[in-house]
């Protein structure tokens, strides 16, 4: 089995895998899940066996990385790859001059996973999509 995480440009592949976990199986609406912000962010790829399995993206503001749009579809959740997303994003910050911080919006019920990638809760719960989610940073 050959899975493979890597900077991508195949936006086709994680809109796809984006449509399936937000809009399908979590009920974000399409307006909410596609925004403007694709063209301006650095996008993640896990295929295995050459097939899209998770996706997340990357943009940077100043000296702050905000990770987003990270999934992995269900039949690949518990397998360490959305940790491995993640990671590869964390690094990939930590290439770029001037970062010093790592931020995600996590949804509530993953918070837990994300302390466990050295993630820290910050500010009050809040509302992205009708989900509630608590930002979480990782100072580099």
């Amino acid at each position: 089995m050959s899975l493979h995480i890597s900077v991508t440009e195949d936006l086709a592949s994680c809109h796809l895998l984006r449509r399936i976990v937000f809009i399908e199986e979590q009920g974000v609406s399409e307006a909410d899940e596609l925004d403007d912000l694709d063209n301006s962010a650095t996008h993640f790829l896990a295929t295995e066996n050459e097939l899209p399995i998770g996706t997340a993206r990357m943009r940077i503001n100043g000296d702050t990385a905000k990770i987003g749009r990270v999934c992995v579809i269900k039949s690949h959740r518990g397998t360490g790859l959305g940790a491995a997303l993640i990671r590869a994003a964390v690094e990939e910050a930590r290439k770029m001059s001037g970062v010093t911080t790592v931020k995600l919006g996590a949804q509530t019920h993953a918070l837990g996973f994300y302390e466990k990638l050295g993630f820290e809760a910050q500010g009050p719960v809040y509302d992205d999509a009708g989900i509630e989610h608590r930002d979480m940073v990782l100072t580099l």
